[in-house]
């Protein structure tokens, strides 16, 4: 038998991908099957009667769009030229989730920025929410971040009974706050990989959040399986996946933070290939100081093109996302701190030994004792503890 895809079919019938999604759902399309990540419909297979009349049903509801949302949205850029994408999305509004992650992978924080505030519907604009948010405060535009924070939380309170709206908000949430070192409101099922709640395709980015928790609290070896598996489980053939490039970029991150440098070049290489000949430096820019020379060396090796516009977008992100950490916790002092000394007084609050330090940012051990001296002097604190109640937790000793 001859089959054809959900896109094919609403071009056949004259509908949306997003209708067809919602009948194959409720199982109203004889002879469709799922394989792998996508579904398959009789080539003969006739539209379903009354498509177009159909009355609103309960599962219409935020939680069944954002669903939708997720799986008409879970298609492959093309690895040959990602931008590709738009002419295979037909329904404009879905290939919004498409421009903002584009723009955000090419350093483009104020065309995400532009897209949230100018176009898309509610379930589309929570849908793209960690993307902006991430965009507001790579470039320090607190006013914007606050925005969109606001209205997530307003959507929470509208539907504060619908626990798979309430668990997406909160991933997205707590994806801004773990990546700045904020660590108090993340919620308890993400930290314990309950998804239960979570569309199917919002699990691999729900998985990198996780691997993100647990490189916050420095607890590499869980990082590494938690980002390990994920790329295990989740297929990501056929084409570039955002969830798989910041999944590799985690593994990088892991093995370098354990020492593990081969293991690490070779992570890194394996996303340099899928996103640098697209100009995609984001995922580098925001991790760059964690891999101490190592990144730098593979650029100016690898790809010697992208090393400076890597290296700017890391200064400039990278300063923008200590500010927001104080500007959480309130902690005003950590803004005196140059950007890699902040970096080091992360490691030093984390617990990660002062040989392990030292090597990692290419420093003796009496030069960084030094260090570590002047940054407990520029914050007014004594020791590990301190200095991790005051960073982690924004606590001041008392």
């Amino acid at each position: 038998m001859e089959y054809i895809t959900a896109y094919e079919a609403a071009e056949k019938w004259g509908v949306t991908p997003r209708q067809v999604q919602r009948l194959l759902a409720a199982e109203r399309i004889p002879g469709a099957r799922k394989q792998g990540r996508d579904y398959r419909i009789p080539a003969d297979a006739e539209k379903p009667g009354d498509l177009r009349c159909e009355k609103h049903h309960p599962q219409d509801s935020l939680a069944a769009e954002l669903a939708e949302i997720f799986e008409a949205t879970a298609l492959p850029m093309p690895r040959d030229n990602p931008d590709a994408i738009f002419g295979m999305v037909k329904e404009e509004r879905l290939r919004l989730p498409y421009e903002c992650e584009l723009a955000y992978l090419r350093g483009d924080f104020e065309l995400v920025k532009q897209i949230y505030k100018t176009r898309g519907d509610e379930a589309i604009r929570v849908r793209i929410t960690p993307t902006a948010m991430a965009a507001a405060i790579s470039a320090g535009d607190f006013p914007f971040f606050l925005e969109v924070e606001n209205h997530l939380k307003s959507v929470m309170q509208k539907r504060s009974e619908d626990k798979n709206v309430i668990a997406i908000a909160e991933l997205f949430l707590s994806s801004a706050y773990i990546s700045a070192m904020v660590l108090d409101n993340t919620p308890d099922w993400l930290k314990t990989g309950d998804f239960t709640y979570l569309p199917n395709r919002a699990r691999p980015y729900a998985a990198h959040m996780r691997a993100k928790y647990f490189h916050a609290v420095g607890e590499f070896e869980s990082m590494l399986n938690v980002a390990e598996t994920a790329l295990a489980f989740c297929d990501f053939t056929g084409g570039i996946y955002v969830a798989d490039i910041y999944l590799r970029v985690m593994c990088a991150t892991a093995c370098c933070l354990l020492g593990r440098v081969d293991e690490a070049t070779r992570w890194l290489l394996g996303a340099m290939r899928i996103t640098l000949p697209h100009g995609f430096i984001t995922p580098f820019a925001d991790c760059a100081s964690v891999f101490g020379g190592l990144l730098e060396k593979l650029l100016e090796r690898e790809y010697p093109a992208h090393y400076g516009a890597i290296i700017n977008l890391w200064k400039r992100a990278g300063a923008n996302w200590v500010f927001f950490h104080n500007f959480v916790t309130k902690n005003n002092f950590v803004f005196g701190l140059p950007l890699r000394d902040y970096e080091i007084a992360i490691r030093v609050a984390k617990g990660v030994p002062n040989k392990e330090i030292a090597e990692h940012f290419h420093m003796s051990q009496g030069r960084l004792r030094n260090k570590i001296s002047e940054i407990y002097s520029e914050l007014h604190v004594n020791s590990r503890k301190e200095l991790e109640r005051f960073l982690l937790y924004g606590k001041k000793q008392t």
